[in-house]
C-alpha cells in the first residue's frame, strides 16, 4: 500500500456518499506498499455506531479490466468463510468507481495486526489459512494469467537494463540473469494449481494473537501452481528482515500448517526448492523495477531487491535440505 494521489476531503466525502456506509468521518493515508494509493476510512456507519474501511486507488500494474477478477475473488473467498475482506459495492451495485480516470474500490476493514517477527504458532496458522484459500478457489469460475511469472521476471529485468541494475548493486545483473537462465531449464510445468495470492508477505496478513484474522492485498493474484504460492509465502516469512538470516523453525511451521489442510503431492515436494528460487526471482525483478521507477515524491518506502538476492543464495545452496522430509 502507498499514497501516490492525494484526494481532498471534499472528493473523499463525495465518493463515500455513493456507498451505504454512513458519512465520512476520517481518512488517513497508508504509506506501506508499492503499487496503489490507500486510505483508512472512517464513517458514521449505517446505524451511527461507526465503521472503518480501506479505500484503494489503483495506480500501477493493475488494469481496470482486471478489477472484476480481483474484486470477485475477494467476494468469492469471503463467501467461503476465508478470512478475506469482501468488496463494498456502491448503491448501484458496482464493485468499483472512478475518480479522474482512476479506479477506486472500498474494501471491508478487518481487525488485526501485521507481525514483524512471527512465532511458529502464527506461521502455522498462516500455512493453514493459505491452504484453505487454495481449496476454496476450486469453484472460482475465473482465471488470470500471471504476468509476473518466469517470462515476466525476464521482461522486467531486461527493461531495467544492466547499467541501471548495477546502480542498485554491482553484482545484481550477473546474479539475476544467470538465475533466470537456470530456472528456464528447471521450472516445473505440471503441478496442481488455481487462482493464488502470489504476494503473501507478513504485511498482507492480519493476526489476532496466534490466529489469522485477515489475508489482504490480492492485487497480484493469478492462476499459478499452489506450491508456488506456498513457496512465495515461505520466502516471505522464513527470514529475518533484510534476508540476512533464515528462520528454519518458521519455515517448517508454515509448511506443516499448510499440509494439515492440503498435503503436497510428491511432485510438489520435489519442486519446492526450484519454486522458492523462482519466488525470490519474482521479487528481485519487481523490486528492482520499482526501485528504479518509484517517483521521489511518492509517500512510499522503496524495497531493496538485494534482500531477495540473499534469500535466493540460501535456497540455491541449501534448498534440498530446507524442504527435505525427515
Amino acid at each position: 500500500m502507498a499514497v501516490y494521489t492525494h484526494l481532498s476531503s471534499e472528493q473523499l466525502a463525495e465518493l463515500i456518499a455513493e456507498y451505504d456506509v454512513g458519512t465520512l468521518t476520517s481518512a488517513k493515508g497508508i504509506a506501506e506498499g508499492i503499487s496503489n494509493s490507500n486510505w483508512l476510512i472512517g464513517t458514521t456507519g449505517k446505524d451511527g455506531s461507526g465503521a472503518r474501511f480501506i479505500l484503494t486507488m489503483y495506480e500501477r500494474r493493475i488494469e481496470k479490466s482486471d478489477l472484476p477478477f480481483f474484486l470477485g475473488l475477494l467476494d468469492h473467498l469471503a463467501s467461503k468463510g476465508c478470512p478475506v475482506p469482501a468488496t463494498i459495492h456502491d448503491r448501484t451495485g458496482a464493485a468499483f468507481r472512478e475518480i479522474d480516470g482512476k479506479a477506486v474500490a472500498l474494501i471491508e476493514y478487518l481487525p488485526g495486526v501485521s507481525v514483524d517477527h512471527p512465532t511458529t504458532a502464527q506461521a502455522r496458522s498462516v500455512g493453514r489459512a493459505l491452504a484453505r484459500n487454495h481449496l476454496a478457489v476450486a469453484d472460482f469460475p475465473h482465471s488470470r494469467q500471471n504476468a509476473l511469472s518466469l517470462l515476466g521476471w525476464a521482461k522486467a529485468l531486461k527493461s531495467c537494463g544492466d547499467d541501471a541494475l548495477a546502480t542498485i548493486d554491482p553484482s545484481l545483473p550477473d546474479i539475476a540473469f544467470e538465475e533466470l537462465s537456470t530456472l528456464a531449464t528447471t521450472w516445473p510445468d505440471s503441478l496442481p494449481g488455481g487462482v493464488v495470492h502470489c504476494d503473501l508477505f507478513p504485511d498482507n496478513v492480519l493476526m489476532l494473537g496466534d490466529e489469522v484474522s485477515g489475508l489482504i492485498d490480492f492485487y497480484f493474484a493469478a492462476t499459478d501452481f499452489f506450491a508456488y504460492d506456498l513457496a512465495v509465502t515461505h520466502a516471505a516469512w522464513s527470514f529475518e528482515r533484510g534476508g540476512h538470516a533464515f528462520r528454519e523453525d518458521i519455515g517448517w511451521a508454515l509448511l506443516e500448517g499448510y499440509e494439515e489442510v492440503r498435503p503436497l503431492n510428491p511432485a510438489e515436494q520435489e519442486a519446492m526448492p526450484w519454486l522458492a528460487r523462482g519466488a525470490c526471482m519474482r521479487f528481485i525483478a519487481s523490486r528492482a523495477e520499482d526501485w528504479l521507477d518509484t517517483p521521489e515524491k511518492a509517500q512510499v518506502t522503496r524495497k531493496d531487491p538485494m534482500d531477495f538476492v540473499r534469500r535466493l543464495k540460501l535456497y540455491a545452496e541449501n534448498g534440498a535440505n530446507i524442504f527435505a522430509r525427515s
